[in-house]
């Protein structure tokens, strides 16, 4: 962990993700919550999926599928209504000049 900061992404990643599958699902919150956070990342923001495809995709990082989305659900990285998810949380990742600057926003 870096400075109580939380723990640190790649340190936690490495221990429990093991060729980009979930070996084991953190106990303590913290750490899952960066377990979650990545797992999110497959999922595009502003697109809406139906459940037997979020399956699909949380199949690839965990055997237990359904256990993994209502984590998702609970820690709110993923909102559900009508049988459909769509990405509500997490990190989002910006490529180098994908941001405005002040001067573009006109501040």
């Amino acid at each position: 962990m870096t400075g109580g900061a939380g723990p640190d992404r790649d340190v936690v990643l490495g221990r429990f993700l093991a060729g980009g599958r979930i070996a084991q699902m953190p106990a303590k919150r913290s750490r899952r919550l960066v377990v979650l956070d990545h797992v999110a990342h497959a999922f595009e923001p502003g697109r809406r999926y139906a459940e037997r495809d979020v399956n699909v995709v949380l199949r690839a990082f965990f055997a237990d599928y359904a256990a993994l989305r209502r984590y998702l659900v609970d820690e709110g990285f993923l909102a559900r209504e009508g049988g459909e998810y769509w990405r509500t949380g997490g990190s989002v990742d910006i490529a180098p000049g994908d941001h405005e600057s002040e001067e573009d926003l006109g501040t």
